[in-house]
Formats: structure tokens, sequence, C-alpha cells
């Protein structure tokens, strides 16, 4: 979920990446998928992004030059044959007041994360520790390509990054976004169709006359948010 700065309002991942379509903006998603490490963890806030050249070291260097409230990004070449996070790590990371950590590797110590509640993406658990190697000597399964700045966000659907220029934008969108699902919800639970709601006879109709004519774009003309 993404933060609104004006009332701290969190927005969901899936209402941020339909807003940047709908702005003309595929947001990044991992190439494999992140996850929390236990139910419910949720993070927002601005990437600042290490590689995992050195176990702790690196970490607690790339702690030193985040600010409050930024996501660290742990770069470990998208390995899952060693964790490069635990328990430790995590405290360290919530007394510098980290607002969540995002792992390209894995992380162990899940029972223990559970309890300490930061946040932690990963690509799962894993019980080995890592190995010191020289930089740039690894196996990386894939690069995920995340720039320090941009707006991290995470959810139980997972992980998208937003550009840090255009997240006020997206954020704007999003809010509209789940404001007009929760008004849909809320009518379908009194009886009322989303094809009713959404017009979906007439769209049939208009698409039968115009063949290019979207779904997407009867669902602008509606103020419909369905995607």
């Amino acid at each position: 979920m993404g933060v609104d700065p004006a009332d701290g309002q969190m927005w969901p991942t899936a209402a941020l990446w339909d807003a940047g379509i709908r702005l003309g903006h595929r947001l990044t998603v991992p190439p494999l998928p992140l996850r929390p490490a236990a139910p419910g963890m949720r993070l927002a806030g601005p990437l600042r992004r290490i590689r995992h050249t050195e176990g702790v070291a690196s970490v607690l260097e790339g702690l030193d030059g985040a600010r409050k409230g930024d996501v660290l990004f742990i770069d470990n070449e998208g390995r899952t044959d060693e964790a490069c996070v635990g328990d430790l790590v995590a405290i360290e990371a919530r007394l510098a007041g980290m607002a969540g950590l995002v792992v390209w590797g894995c992380h162990r110590d899940t029972d223990e994360l559970a309890v300490i509640r930061l946040p932690v993406f990963s690509l799962g658990p894993c019980p080995s520790s890592p190995t010191l190697r020289p930089d740039g000597d690894g196996a990386a399964e894939q690069a995920f390509p995340v720039e320090t700045g941009d707006v991290a966000v995470g959810d139980s659907d997972g992980l998208v990054i937003v550009p840090a220029g255009i997240h006020s934008e997206v954020v704007d969108v999003a809010r509209a976004i789940v404001v007009a699902e929760q008004r849909q919800a809320e009518k379908a639970l009194r009886g009322v169709s989303l094809r009713e709601q959404l017009a979906w006879a007439e769209f049939q109709d208009h698409r039968r006359e115009d063949p290019s004519y979207t779904f997407r774009m009867h669902m602008a003309r509606v103020g419909g948010a369905l995607e």
C-alpha cells in the first residue's frame, strides 16, 4: 500500500497497480514473488538500496546511510540458497526507524520476525547463513532493477515499486479507485449487481456499434472501478 502524506492513509498494492495502468505507467513488480515473512505485514516507504556482499556488515552500513521511514532494500542477487536477514537484523532496523526490509533473497528466524513485527518481504525462508564472497561474485537468479528513492509498497498481495516522480499522482488515482470499489461493494451487498451498476447492457450495445469501444473506456465513462 502507498501512503497518502495528507492523512497517513495507506492504499492497497492492487489499487496502486490499477492506478498506474490508468495513468499509462506499468509499476515495477519483482520478477519473482516477494512475500511478507508473517501474515498481515505491510510496508510503504522510499527505498534505500544496498548490496549484500559482507553479511551483516553490509546491512549495518546501509542503516548508517538510511533515514527514518526508509525501506532498506537488501540486494542478495535473488539467491534462494541462503538467508541474509534474521531476527537481530530486523531488531536493529526497527531501532533505526526503518519502515521495513525488502530482501531480494531469503530471510530466516521466521517465528521471531513474526514477533518483532518489522515488515520483512523476501523470496521466502531459508535456514542457511550467507556465504561471504567478493562483490559481484554470486549465482544471481534474476536482477531486480529498482532505484534508491523509489517507493516500495507491500501487503498480502505482494510488492510493487512506484517511481518517486509519479508517486503522488498514483496515490491520488488509487484513492479514487478504492472509494469507487467500496461504493460498488456496498451496493452489491444490498442486491444491486455489478452488471447493473456498470451499465453492462449499455456497454454491449455500444461495443456492437463500435468494436473499438473498450470496457476500460466504458468504465471511465460510468465512473466504475473494476480491473
